[in-house]
């Protein structure tokens, strides 16, 4: 395997594996919260692991640079998706991160269509990480109290809700900026 493609690799395998964490969190089989942190850990340490890959390499691609945030997204987003499928997420918070990841797409899209790669700034990264890591809690949290160890009266919904609400409000100041950022250098005459 060519060293050249592994970080764009994982990044296609972080893909993959979104509808994998999707089917074993929302299925029926024992332990599902557990399987699904699981399964959401091994992709999210593809981000991690492209990234420095690429870095350390020097081998950044223009697809490495697409891509991955869209991976990122695809994983994350599916996550609060069914989080909210469990009552752990509020609607309002996946529509924050909706819109803001719809909007970055689009200013990257009509970046690339004008030859401008946009890659993701440091704001986005933390954002992502915060989602990726509380997410993880929230899968903990979910399998502890459906094995017994918390208790049904643990406020996991509200626990969730707050951790996934900082979430949003990074979503906001790291969409604002990255807009900020992206005026200076996209012409929106064409």
């Amino acid at each position: 395997m060519n060293k050249k493609n592994i970080p764009n690799i994982l990044t296609i395998v972080r893909i993959f594996l979104t509808p994998v964490f999707l089917g074993v969190f929302l299925s029926e089989i024992k332990n599902h919260f557990l399987w699904g942190l699981v399964v959401f850990a091994i992709a999210a340490i593809t981000d991690f692991l492209d990234g420095k890959l690429a870095r350390k390499n020097n081998i950044v691609t223009v697809f490495g640079q697409l891509a991955d945030p869209v991976a990122d997204k695809v994983l994350t987003t599916s996550a609060l998706l069914a989080f909210m499928q469990f009552g752990l997420c509020n609607l309002w918070i996946i529509m924050i991160v909706l819109l803001r990841e719809f909007t970055i797409t689009s200013f990257r899209l009509v970046a690339t269509a004008q030859g401008i790669v946009i890659p993701a700034n440091i704001y986005g990264k933390l954002k992502t990480a915060s989602q990726m890591i509380f997410s993880f809690a929230i899968m903990l949290l979910a399998h502890l109290q459906e094995a017994g160890a918390l208790g049904a009266e643990f406020p996991l919904a509200m626990i969730s809700n707050i951790l996934l609400g900082i979430t949003a409000v990074l979503c906001v100041i790291s969409g604002v900026i990255y807009v900020k950022q992206s005026i200076k250098i996209i012409d929106f005459s064409k």
